[in-house]
């Protein structure tokens, strides 16, 4: 392999984070990035003066000795990070309009069984058990702890496959509490009977650990990795979209651009979304059995984001993720859309400024929505929907601004400016197909159809990204070392990544 070998199609965190890994080993790495900034949902965006993150807006597994912390620290960059811990005496807060209960959830083991012990009393001891299992499922994945792995299958135990609801409601007995500690659902895209249980024991793991926000930002951690690239020699390259990936004798010959450029290299990685790769790899580059499993799995949800920007002190800094649930037995409905009785439930947050003082300035809600609710306007392009699109986007700002007046009452007094996005956004901005925000779903009845390697049959192209692995902030980086790993040598990051480990 030559120092000038790699080209990463997709310069989201998936592709800059192999980019990054493999940079770190030498190599030199070319990222094809469609939009004129890198960063997918780590980018930001700026309307009125305002800052907003795209997607990326609670961090798990940066504090010291834990997985993110050692991935930054092993590519030098976590210095360059401006980070903020959440309240520890409240990561989230959790409200339930049916009754108005407020659940405020504290980090750590025993910081989050006494939150919910406090509710619920009776159910001390199996909140014990549960939180224990959660550790022990999350203890069993080599990758999520950067061990190193074997050849073999691995050995799980049975519980790892049962679905995220059947493995709550094994330790927890009152219904209004197993509600409850789902939660977290809408980090994971879950679905009720078929949300594998170590997903959602990865994900409550992560953010129970403890709980960060970046300062001023997400776009700065997709700037840190772009300059890991660049200062091995590699070039990352916006406004690059790929049209096409050029294919021969199950071989990648090139990739073109849609400005008529040609990019060639001995080695390939596809950072898109898996539907995305097959739309631009060649025709008859993967065997047919092979793109019809893929064509056929079903993806995640979308969502729905509303961007406030506030007028000057008029709502409080909040320090945490804040959860708003319409009523108990929904949370794992938020994924239907019926228009009447939408949103189901919502998170909204207040990311801190560089400056941040005791008043916020805007204010992000995000509210779970399926393709479906948009899906008459699917062959319509940004800004140009038509006025019955505006119109329906209108109608669902102002039933999060309602909901949001249950909360917090006297809400529309404090807004300046709205703007939001659809699932149509999301798709486009991120040519995630039907707007996926979480890539395939997962089901454990049918582990098999979503466990994609990251190795393919075309001999030199490889895969990256949350279609791959786990999703989000985590799961992506740890995708990306399996995918660094598959050109590089089985565990020789893992084993660097281990000596960043606290003795």
């Amino acid at each position: 392999m030559n120092n000038n070998d790699i080209i990463i199609i997709g310069g989201g965190l998936g592709g800059l984070t192999t980019g990054a890994l493999l940079a770190k080993e030498g190599r030199k790495v070319t990222i094809l990035e469609k939009n004129n900034i890198v960063g997918g949902g780590l980018q930001n965006f700026t309307r009125k003066g305002i800052l907003f993150d795209t997607g990326m807006h609670m961090l798990g597994g940066f504090r010291p000795g834990q997985t993110l912390y050692r991935i930054c620290q092993h590519l030098g960059i976590m210095q360059k990070l401006k980070l903020q811990r959440v309240d520890s005496d409240c990561m989230d807060e959790i409200y339930y309009a049916s009754n108005h209960t407020i659940y405020r959830v504290a980090e750590g083991k025993a910081g989050f069984v006494e939150s919910f012990a406090t509710h619920f009393p009776h159910q001390r001891a199996q909140l014990q058990r549960y939180v224990d299992a959660i550790y022990e499922l999350a203890d069993e994945i080599d990758l999520f702890n950067l061990r190193p792995t074997g050849d073999g299958i691995p050995l799980h135990s049975e519980r790892f496959m049962w679905s995220a609801d059947e493995f709550i409601a094994h330790y927890i007995d009152d219904e209004q509490l197993r509600d409850v500690l789902a939660y977290m659902n809408p980090m994971y895209g879950g679905v009720s009977g078929h949300t594998p249980a170590y997903v959602h024991a990865l994900i409550s793991a992560l953010y129970i650990n403890g709980t960060d926000r970046f300062v001023g930002g997400s776009q700065q951690l997709a700037t840190a990795l772009a300059e890991v690239i660049e200062h091995a020699g590699g070039e990352v390259v916006g406004g690059a979209e790929v049209i096409r990936i050029a294919v021969d004798n199950r071989t990648v010959t090139q990739v073109q651009t849609k400005d008529g450029r040609s990019f060639s290299a001995p080695y390939y990685i596809a950072a898109t979304h898996m539907g995305e790769t097959l739309r631009l790899i060649d025709k008859g580059a993967f065997t047919p059995a092979y793109t019809k499993r893929i064509s056929n799995t079903e993806n995640s949800y979308s969502i729905f984001s509303l961007y406030v920007k506030l007028k000057p002190e008029t709502f409080s800094y909040i320090n945490h993720t804040c959860y708003y649930q319409h009523d108990y037995n929904q949370v794992w409905n938020l994924g239907q859309y019926h228009r009447e009785d939408w949103p189901y439930g919502m998170m909204y947050m207040t990311p801190p400024n560089e400056q941040q003082n005791e008043w916020a300035t805007h204010l992000i809600i995000n509210c779970v929505m399926p393709f479906s609710a948009v899906e008459q306007w699917q062959d319509t392009q940004t800004g140009r929907r038509g006025e019955a699109y505006a119109q329906w986007k209108a109608w669902h700002e102002q039933r999060i601004i309602d909901r949001m007046e249950e909360v917090k009452p006297g809400f529309t007094q404090c807004i300046d400016h709205v703007w939001s996005a659809s699932p149509l956004t999301v798709r486009d901005y991120y040519h995630a197909p039907q707007g996926a925000i979480y890539g395939f779903v997962k089901d454990c009845h049918n582990p098999l159809a979503t466990q994609i390697p990251v190795a393919t049959k075309v001999s030199n192209l490889f895969l990256t990204g949350q279609c791959v692995g786990l999703h989000g902030i985590c799961g992506v980086p740890l995708s990306a070392i399996t995918t660094a790993e598959a050109l590089v040598g089985k565990n020789k990051i893992i084993e660097q990544l281990q000596n960043t480990a606290p003795k």
